[in-house]
């Protein structure tokens, strides 16, 4: 009897369950078919050698403008264009999306203003704004660590970073929120408008804001960009706005989801609560492990320029190529057979690829990973006995997958 061949399995993140766990499916891919063209289009990479490869090849492309007509979104990418062609909007060029040698030069200058040492120096201040918040949380005694820890202090601290004025918070985390949704591979039309409505405010709201500090400098990131300079060389006001638009858009939103869903994993891992708890020492591992097991950022993409080879499967030249970096921080080719387990001791926790690599490496890294480190560490010392207190809530996004509500027990 000849046996029917059974169909190859696809990733779906829509099933159900996703949102609470895409590990399993993404391990599943990794397994089965590490290398495919998902149903929406774009190639998916699940495992960790390819990630790699891809992130650090400086061939590929990060830019739109390298994506053959066939293979953009089309019903996407109309729909944009339409809004765009009734208004004054102009698209971002951050780092994000601009290659070489565009690319080398926006980060040479702000990386001028964003050095290890003047992040370092952010300690006292972040350390206070997390001792406010565990402050307000411990009056409270239930209460909820997304709405008064990981998503205020991200904000805060790149409010007080940047010499910015006060500002609506909730208006920007609405903004920041539709934003981000453009980075998930499957979007509607309702989704589509409100992001590009949320843009035209967000930049609007950054112009103002960028203006008054022109009148207004200090000792401070948004003035030192400003001022960025380099054989005449300087940002532009559209640079300026865009490159501060990508520190409060995916900075910001990416250390939530590192601060509140990395709680949340220690949380239901009481062992390595308690380890954290007696050992000040693992903090700075501890991130680093976190950022390996909850990917705050699960997929980052690449553009190809020519046709790709990938484990004999050719990829044509400008074609949309996802980098699952969840997955491939759980690949047991690399981290051995407790890949799925959480250990804040691992050694070589730092090899995850939650930050990219190569030439797009994140240059917030380091200001994320000190927020990390004092937002939780302190947390986990002031509330040693803390438990989860309800249903947590995730965000509903595919990329930047995160919590949207903690429900947590602080009472000693």
């Amino acid at each position: 009897m000849t046996e029917t061949p059974t169909e190859a399995p696809f990733y779906n993140p829509l099933q159900d369950g996703y949102d609470a766990d895409p590990y399993t499916h993404q391990s599943e891919m990794r397994e089965l078919a590490p290398v495919q063209q998902t149903l929406v289009g774009p190639w998916a990479l699940f495992r960790h050698r390819d990630v790699f490869e891809l992130l650090r090849d400086p061939k590929l492309s990060v830019s739109d403008d390298s994506v053959a007509p066939e293979n953009l979104e089309t019903e996407r990418y109309q729909k944009f264009e339409e809004m765009f062609a009734d208004s004054d909007y102009e698209s971002r060029q951050s780092m994000l999306s601009t290659d070489p040698p565009d690319h080398t030069r926006l980060r040479r200058l702000v990386s001028k203003a964003f050095t290890p040492r003047s992040i370092e120096q952010l300690r006292p201040s972040i350390q206070a704004l997390v001792d406010e918040a565990l402050d307000t949380m411990e009056a409270e005694g239930v209460t909820d660590v997304i709405e008064h820890l990981a998503f205020p202090l991200p904000f805060d601290v790149i409010t007080e970073m940047l010499g910015m004025p006060e500002a609506d918070q909730h208006k920007i985390r609405d903004w920041s929120e539709a934003l981000v949704k453009t980075l998930d591979p499957i979007i509607t039309d309702e989704e589509i408008e409100a992001a590009f409505h949320a843009g035209v405010n967000m930049n609007t709201h950054i112009e103002q804001v960028i203006e008054w500090k022109r009148s207004n400098p200090g000792d401070d990131l948004l003035t030192a960009m400003i001022e960025a300079e380099e054989d005449g060389d300087r940002l532009s006001s559209r640079e300026l706005r865009d490159q501060v638009s990508l520190l409060f858009v995916a900075g910001h939103e990416t250390t939530v989801n590192l601060i509140g869903t990395g709680l949340y994993e220690l949380l239901r891992h009481p062992d390595q609560l308690a380890l954290l708890a007696d050992d000040p020492s693992l903090d700075a591992n501890m991130v680093d492990e976190l950022l390996r097991f909850v990917a705050p950022v699960q997929f980052s993409r690449r553009i190809t320029t020519s046709d790709h080879t990938i484990d004999g499967q050719v990829i044509t030249a400008g074609s949309f190529v996802l980098a699952c970096l969840a997955s491939a921080n759980r690949d047991p080719e690399l981290w051995g057979p407790t890949a799925d387990e959480l250990d804040i001791t691992r050694d070589g926790a730092g090899q995850h690829v939650s930050f990219g690599s190569g030439a797009h490496y994140c240059l917030g890294a380091s200001l994320a990973k000190l927020e990390a480190e004092l937002a939780i560490g302190s947390f986990v010392r002031r509330f040693p006995t803390a438990s989860i207190a309800g249903d947590p809530e995730w965000n509903g996004r595919i990329n930047l997958r995160g919590l949207s509500k903690l429900p947590v027990e602080v009472a000693p």
